[in-house]
């Protein structure tokens, strides 16, 4: 018997004996009455962190919400794509994912029980605007006013993420979506209408999600819609990985100043609210102490947050992209600039993992594109041992220090910013009931997480707030649903019945105010 069934096992012996019942679901999961267990929480509770800090957990809105053809909502480009056969693990679609749609109010109330104070949800643009522009889908409006009110209700701060991968389709087909400059003015005018009509109640906006993954595998290597590569880089019909990443991220900067523009001018004083965006750092460790590896890691770094966050502070992509990218790598005007440098007044940073960089032997470059351009070569390992414990994903290794190393980056290079972890967790395969529910890998994850995140926070990092990254299992994109990054456990096979699993009620323990 190996380390984990043996503690699921002790686990599994010292709960039967607990009296079962079902009149508090998040305490008696499945039979299991897991508040007679006593957590370690490292040394972390809620009274360590600033009275004002948030704790929250995160979904997106294709992932979790359903309904995906009903009551009005247009396809995004995702939907066409997951009914390829052999895009999506299993064939999955997310159709009906988990049904947040109809069980928003069970979502909410598990949150509230677990004692997370906030959710970050997107709204799907296709939901609010079929056609991306035009005629508004008013039951649409109505869902994510009945979630938001219900969030107030009980408590729950919504943070209200504008896109996470899902562009309205009929952009794609009308002028390329993001490779058309007309996306900043229907992204401006849909930013506009949901902060008109939700921003009485929302005081948290986020603009894009991982904007730097919208651009690199949609343009670049093409394994997310729309699927457009060069055709040394993937099984693309159409595409230039050399120049076609660079233009959409370029246009997403530009749609996310505009709606800023329009937010701070217009509403943020009357509501009362902030607005940011939401990146992704997988941090970067040199392999070695060598110049060159350090050269290796600080190109990755540039090429991956930077290529974002530069232009958001200094006004301009950073020099390595310039020297290296050229005339592929779009410019800003004097206007531009003036409306790209510091529209943000919060930052998201998605962070789940870190990666050793070392410099290539060979700098030959093949035909130009995003990720060739970075000219690196990825570790694992050093000296034989590895940077950490896999989890399911083959990209996710739990490397905790590189959370500190990555929040103490973004405040010494970037003016210390006010930072919100906006996600980090990690997956397991498809496990089932009962065993699904002892996720002690994962609890080893979080714990480890939020103590290096507690102490960048102690060195400095201007950090407000934490969300976990996810409050279900759901539609994980090209995994479909044969990856679980959820705390709470979705039987797809009966009802799509919420269990919340060992890591919820460590949250809960963890999360609990003391007088």
């Amino acid at each position: 018997m190996n380390m984990q069934l043996g503690c699921i096992f002790f686990v599994f012996v010292f709960l039967i004996s607990s009296v079962i019942s079902r009149t508090e679901p998040i305490d008696q999961t499945y039979g299991f009455d897991f508040s007679k267990i006593k957590f370690d929480t490292g040394g972390l509770s809620r009274n360590a962190f600033p009275k004002e800090f948030i704790f929250g957990t995160a979904t997106s809105a294709y992932q979790v919400e359903g309904m995906a053809d009903k009551d009005g909502r247009g396809q995004s480009i995702w939907d066409p794509y997951v009914q390829i056969p052999g895009n999506i693990a299993g064939n999955a679609t997310g159709e009906v994912a988990v049904d947040q749609y109809h069980k928003y109010k069970e979502d909410v109330d598990i949150m509230k029980r677990l004692n997370f104070d906030a959710y970050r949800f997107s709204i799907s643009w296709s939901r609010i605007f079929p056609n991306g522009t035009g005629e508004v889908n008013w039951k649409g409006v109505a869902y994510y006013n009945r979630l938001i009110d219900y969030m107030v209700d009980q408590g729950i701060t919504p943070y209200a993420n504008l896109y996470h991968y899902d562009l309205p389709l009929t952009l794609q087909e009308r002028y390329g979506g993001l490779l058309g400059m007309q996306i900043v003015k229907d992204f401006a005018k849909y930013a506009e209408f949901c902060f008109e009509h939700f921003g009485d109640r929302v005081k948290n906006w986020m603009t894009f999600n991982e904007p730097r993954v919208i651009a690199a595998l949609g343009f670049d290597n093409g394994i997310n819609p729309p699927s457009r590569c060069s055709k040394e880089y993937g099984n693309c019909t159409n595409g230039n990985s050399g120049t076609e990443p660079y233009i959409a991220a370029h246009h997403i900067i530009l749609s996310h100043a505009a709606a800023v523009d329009i937010y701070r001018n217009n509403y943020q004083k009357a509501q009362e609210g902030r607005i940011g965006i939401l990146l992704d750092f997988a941090y970067y460790e040199p392999l070695t102490r060598g110049k060159q590896d350090n050269y290796a890691a600080q190109r990755a770094r540039d090429f991956h947050l930077g290529w974002f966050l530069h232009p958001i502070t200094y006004g301009e992509y950073p020099r390595t992209m310039q020297e290296i990218v050229k005339e592929r790598l779009p410019k800003f005007s004097e206007e531009e600039v003036s409306l790209v440098k510091g529209s943000i007044d919060f930052l998201g940073i998605n962070q789940y993992t870190t990666f050793y960089m070392f410099n290539p032997k060979s700098t030959q470059l093949d035909a130009p594109g995003y990720q060739n351009d970075w000219n690196v070569g990825f570790a694992f390992e050093k000296n034989g041992v590895p940077i950490g414990p896999r989890a399911h994903s083959t990209w996710l290794y739990q490397v905790p220090w590189g959370m500190y190393k990555a929040l103490m980056y973004v405040k010494e290079r970037y003016g210390n910013p006010n930072v919100i972890l906006s996600e980090n967790g990690r997956d397991t395969p498809d496990i089932q009931l009962p065993e699904a529910l002892f996720d002690l890998e994962r609890i080893e994850y979080f714990k480890l997480y939020i103590q290096n995140m507690k102490r960048a926070i102690d060195d400095g990092a201007n950090v407000s707030g934490y969300f976990a990254w996810s409050l279900l299992d759901n539609f994980e994109w090209l995994s479909g649903y044969t990856s679980r990054f959820g705390i709470v456990y979705v039987d797809y096979k009966n009802g799509l019945k919420r269990y919340p699993k060992m890591s919820a009620h460590w949250f809960k323990q963890m999360l609990q105010r003391k007088n």
